[in-house]
């Protein structure tokens, strides 16, 4: 047996030599051919399978300058060029510049985020459609206007299909001229910089155990990460060709894949299309999370929703709601077991039911792309302004004002009618909140699918543990007070909370929408209150509530909200307003001191700091108290504008944080690290 496992390994160890040896081969052939593709096998002016140019971004540079040059390069189709670091098989593209005496250009390219191309095994870093490099020509200081800047470039690459590679090289030229520094191609370079990786303010770990690499990546649980991949900058770090497998474990992202590094990795992590960061790592211990796919992650996370659905029970929104159907069950004294069982089960079926499907689209719509989380309906004010309608239709019912079937099953008996209250508890529950949901929800938003469905479950079976104890345990029953006119002062007291709720909601009304949702959620309570009082009236004369009255219910309030735009604006820190060079301007020259912060959802450190400096009460009081106008730049999109402007203050990526003391001419730039006091002390 062990002669048969050394053997194995011998096997193995012979296959991989043999095919690192092919590697090798390859590289060496394809680097001697590509010395005499000029000569043999690419005529000098010949067609090309890779249309390159070279562009600046200003055409007349001045004294000094940093100028960005863009090797605009476009490959045929079902042709594709290859990146700084080829993978498996071809080689990285050559640079040999000819520039004017004292001019230079950086050592290494700035290289947009590749592809992936797998052919026979062989993993191969590419680009199959159009890319563009860039390069920092500086230039030198002290030449007059109109002096002419000669750019020459020769570059020596490999283009391939997936059967055939050819080498081909080009000779680039580019005339500039001293002057203004007038931008050039703006559209252009807007577009090529946003495809270039941004730098990550935070080193990763990296651990090898048995052959197996895991790469600890810090990344804020907020940002977004669409299809994940690893390109290293070098050889020896990862086995090119090797499955990656990227997870979400809070703030950080855990890359497992084969390698045995000696030194510290750097690389390009994909988080999107076209969207990547640069990161480092070295080499350190790994915590590992507790398999999350695990029963006992699923079981603890069922845990915690159960017996947050059970606090839930006592928040305004809910508690009416219940207390109902405790009072259906006093009413009916007499019942049957059978029947207060019945009750209970349905109450649960339908608090679970409608916790289950509120879980599954929130699953949903995550595997899509959205961040949402629980209560997520929540962020869009139509949403909120039909809520508005519903609360406040309960609150009428349960202060006496009408009498209608929507809000009456609540205190009627019967199957359909438990399984109608219990789901209506857990749509109202969604803007509450209690100690115990959020872990365990948010656990659920990284467990298999049908793991996190049983916790959206065990949600709504702790919501209905209350009912179901007092449908199934006599003794509970029986401790109910008797029937009474006790019974419905009870009921208007119930109002009193679910009005309270209502006001929440108009409060959120506000808050997403401004003024604007505040004056619909309003004309959403006349609107709702005089159609039901309408009906209440019509059903104390015996005449029924009126079909055309209830239909006028439904319809007013979804008229009202879709006047309302959908989805509420991401909240700014700090009473902070969209960051532009308009605004800016604008508040500068009223004099205003103006606090300007640029931050990224993938950006640790920005969110350190604006949890701890930024986003507190001290900072917010001390900002008020000397008009500190608050800029927030977002930049977790990349938007090319704001790179701009970071690129304009020396800083390659986020954060950044500016003060613009009034009259001052140039802003004072604050350490990547803020505290409280150094915010503070800005006037």
């Amino acid at each position: 047996m062990e002669r048969a496992r050394t053997a194995n390994r011998m096997a193995y160890r012979t296959i991989e030599a043999m095919r690192v040896l092919c590697c090798v081969v390859m590289t060496l052939v394809a680097a001697l051919w590509a010395q005499a593709a000029a000569a043999d096998l690419a005529p000098a002016n010949g067609p090309r399978h890779l249309a390159m140019r070279l562009v600046a971004d200003t055409d007349a540079p001045r004294p000094g300058q940093a100028v960005t040059l863009a090797i605009d390069t476009r490959p045929e189709q079902g042709w594709h060029g290859y990146w700084r670091n080829p993978g498996d098989a071809g080689f990285a593209p050559s640079f040999a510049w000819t520039l004017p005496r004292g001019a230079r250009v950086d050592a290494e390219p700035q290289w947009p985020v590749p592809t992936t191309l797998l052919v026979a095994g062989l993993m191969n870093y590419v680009y199959e459609a159009p890319y563009a490099p860039l390069v920092t020509l500086h230039v030198p200081d002290g030449l007059a206007r109109g002096t002419p800047l000669p750019v020459r470039l020769a570059i020596n690459y490999l283009v391939c299909t997936d059967t055939i590679c050819v080498p081909e090289t080009q000779d680039l030229s580019l005339d500039l001229t001293i002057g203004d520094g007038m931008p050039a191609h703006r559209a252009d370079f807007d577009r090529w910089r946003a495809a270039i990786p941004k730098p990550l303010d935070a080193a990763g770990t990296y651990q090898v155990k048995d052959g197996k690499l895991v790469i600890a990546v810090p990344l804020p649980a907020a940002a977004k990460v669409d299809n994940p991949a690893f390109f290293p900058f070098g050889p020896d770090m990862v086995r090119y060709a090797a499955p990656q497998t990227v997870t979400r474990d809070g703030d950080r992202l855990l890359i497992a894949t084969d390698g045995t590094p000696k030194g510290p990795i750097a690389g390009v992590l994909r988080i999107g299309p076209d969207l990547g960061l640069t990161i480092k790592a070295t080499a350190g211990a790994v915590t590992l999370p507790t398999d999350r796919s695990g029963w006992q992650a699923a079981l603890l996370a069922f845990a915690g929703a159960v017996l947050g659905g059970l606090i839930l029970n006592i928040m305004p929104c809910v508690f009416p709601i219940l207390s109902l159907k405790a009072l259906h069950l006093a009413r009916g004294g007499g019942d049957s077991e059978r029947t207060a069982r019945i009750d209970a089960l349905g109450y649960a079926l339908g608090a679970v039911l409608m916790c289950v499907g509120l879980g599954a689209l929130i699953l949903a719509l995550r595997a899509g792309g959205s961040a949402v989380g629980w209560a997520f309906q929540l962020q869009d004010p139509r949403i909120v302004v039909l809520l508005i309608a519903l609360t406040f239709a309960i609150t009428l019912n349960l202060a006496g004002r009408f009498e209608v079937p929507v809000p009456a099953f609540a205190s009627h008996g019967g199957a359909a009618g438990s399984v109608a209250t219990g789901a209506l508890a857990a749509f109202v529950a969604t803007p509450c909140s209690g100690p115990f949901m959020g872990a365990a929800l948010g656990a659920a938003l990284v467990l298999p699918w049908p793991a996190a469905l049983a916790v959206f479950a065990g949600l709504g079976l702790g919501l209905a543990l209350p009912f179901i104890a007092i449908g199934f345990v006599p003794a509970l029953r029986r401790r109910l007070p008797r029937p009474g006119l006790w019974m419905e002062r009870f009921r208007r007291i119930l109002a009193v909370p679910m009005a309270l709720t209502v006001l929440a909601l108009l409060w959120l009304a506000w808050r997403q929408a401004g003024t604007t949702g505040l004056i619909v959620g309003l004309l959403t309570l006349v609107a709702t209150g005089l159609l039901l009082s309408l009906g209440g009236r019509r059903q104390r004369r015996g005449a029924g509530f009126g079909w055309a009255v209830a239909l006028a219910v439904l319809l007013a309030p979804a008229a009202l909200a879709a006047t309302l735009t959908g989805g509420a604006a991401r909240p700014a820190k700090v009473d902070g307003t969209a960051f532009s060079e308009a605004r800016l301007a604008a508040l500068r020259k009223e004099g205003r001191p103006v606090f300007a912060y640029f931050t990224a959802d993938w950006c640790l450190s920005c969110k350190v700091n604006e949890a701890s400096s930024i986003d507190t009460a001290a900072t917010r009081a001390a900002f008020a108290k000397h008009k500190v106008a608050v800029l927030v730049g977002d930049w977790t999109d990349g938007d090319p504008v704001l790179g701009r402007f970071i690129q304009a203050h020396n800083r390659a990526g986020v954060p950044l944080y500016l003060y613009y003391a009034p009259g001052a001419a140039e802003p004072q730039v604050l350490p990547q690290v803020l505290t409280p006091g150094m915010l503070a002390g800005l006037k």
